[in-house]
């Protein structure tokens, strides 16, 4: 057994014979004598020692063999996996006017169809529940209940035929959240609620008016104190160069009004930016961030910090699976046409069927674009796998060639492996 090549190896100053070893593979951290970092490297642990890192993917049998497994990586997981990640847009209307709207202006306009909900339901019955499947399915917008007929007709017939296999979520603006609708909600299958709060009330509201000029703050908190114990409120929210400064102001005013760690799900802040400033998809960001901005390493790390010292639960790094390379996974916009990534609706070509017809394969989303030496080299391929297909789009106009994140992940990662060491001590 030797080192991997997928582990980063960070100094410890506090014990100049010791060094952490980040696995990218698995998100573990060891500490280790430098000693047994080099017979590592060379192959000649004892076996005892060799059987514990190994078990954390710290180590492997040789570096062809471990090639081959990254190569079979998604492979391997498609074929193991038993859930099914869906979002499905409802409406493209929506009662905000945000300036940096992701949807503005993209077709098809309108409403989902009673059919087509009904055709969707029927797609998911089918094809996972009747399997034994779980079913996540994010109900997505414009904002989601201004159709609340659509949730409870797609709802209703998921938790009656897959039971506790059915698990329903909102991304809402959190404009229209109350106790009466989420109680109902609720009690077919919906779990949580994300909704955005751009930063505290006079940043939020310039960033996320109503569309008559009103600011949206106060009313987003007032919902999500009036349905925290009865689903899971998620927080998000988009910061730019000129607002991240303000978040730590938002968590302290979201503790002042009882909305602490046991009462909200994740709370996690993303650039509302994508490429070289193109329209970024903030709500399935995760993992999506792009590295061209030469400020984002900062705000990441000092808002992950804010968030830590307020007792919010920070994630912290490890492998990402993109919903594209999910063959499981699907995005259902409002006329029922079918993409691999719900950042990717309305964009020509990049469809991958209808809920009326078969699916197709897309050779667009170029699923096997980090399969190439310069990636399956890199150790931080299991956190990538080549970046994000949209920001990638969103830069040049195309997927045709990886988002490498090797820069942010370089101004970052140590930091976060440290920090969350010392929060864990």
């Amino acid at each position: 057994m030797i080192l991997s090549r997928y582990v980063k190896e960070f100094p410890c100053p506090e014990a100049p014979g010791q060094v952490l070893l980040f696995s990218c593979r698995t998100g573990a951290v060891v500490r280790v004598a430098r000693t047994t970092l080099e017979a590592a490297r060379a192959g000649t642990l004892y076996p005892a020692a060799a059987d514990a890192l190994a078990k954390h993917r710290f180590l492997t049998p040789d570096l062809a063999a471990e090639r081959a497994e990254m190569l079979s990586w998604f492979d391997q997981l498609n074929g193991e996996r038993r859930r099914a990640g869906m979002v499905a847009v409802l409406t493209r209307r929506c009662n905000l006017a945000c300036p940096y709207c992701f949807e503005g202006g993209q077709t098809p306009e309108g409403d989902m169809s009673e059919e087509t909900a009904d055709l969707l339901a029927a797609m998911i019955m089918r094809e996972y529940l009747a399997k034994g499947w779980r079913v996540d399915l994010d109900f997505y917008g414009g904002e989601p209940l201004l159709r609340p007929d659509l949730i409870r007709r797609i709802a209703t017939p998921l938790q009656v035929a897959g039971g506790k296999l059915f698990h329903g979520h909102l991304v809402s603006n959190g404009t229209l959240l109350n106790r009466a609708v989420m109680t109902e909600l609720a009690a077919l299958g919906i779990e949580s609620v994300k909704v955005t709060l751009d930063g505290p009330p006079h940043v939020h509201d310039r960033y996320r008016p109503y569309c008559g000029g009103a600011g949206s703050f106060h009313d987003i908190l007032r919902g999500m104190k009036e349905v925290a114990d009865l689903v899971t409120v998620h927080v998000g929210g988009n910061f730019t160069r000129e607002t991240w400064h303000e978040y730590p102001a938002l968590l302290d005013l979201l503790l002042a009004e009882g909305l602490t760690q046991d009462r909200l799900g994740t709370v996690r802040f993303t650039p509302a930016v994508g490429g070289k400033g193109g329209g970024a998809l903030p709500h399935f960001a995760e993992g999506c961030v792009t590295c061209e901005e030469p400020w984002l390493a900062e705000a990441e790390l000092t808002l992950r910090e804010e968030l830590a010292k307020r007792g919010f639960r920070v994630p912290k790094p490890g492998p990402f699976s993109c919903m594209i390379e999910l063959a499981s996974d699907l995005a259902v916009d409002a006329d029922g046409s079918c993409y691999k990534c719900p950042a990717f609706m309305g964009h020509e070509g990049y469809a991958v069927g209808n809920l009326r017809d078969a699916l197709w394969s897309a050779p667009t989303y170029d699923y096997d674009i980090w399969k190439k030496e310069e990636c399956l080299d890199c150790a931080y391929l299991p956190l990538c796998f080549g970046g994000c297909r949209y920001m990638k789009l969103a830069d040049v106009g195309a997927v045709d060639g990886v988002a490498c994140q090797r820069e942010y992940l370089d101004a970052t990662l140590e930091t976060m492996v440290r920090r969350g060491l010392c929060r864990a001590a």
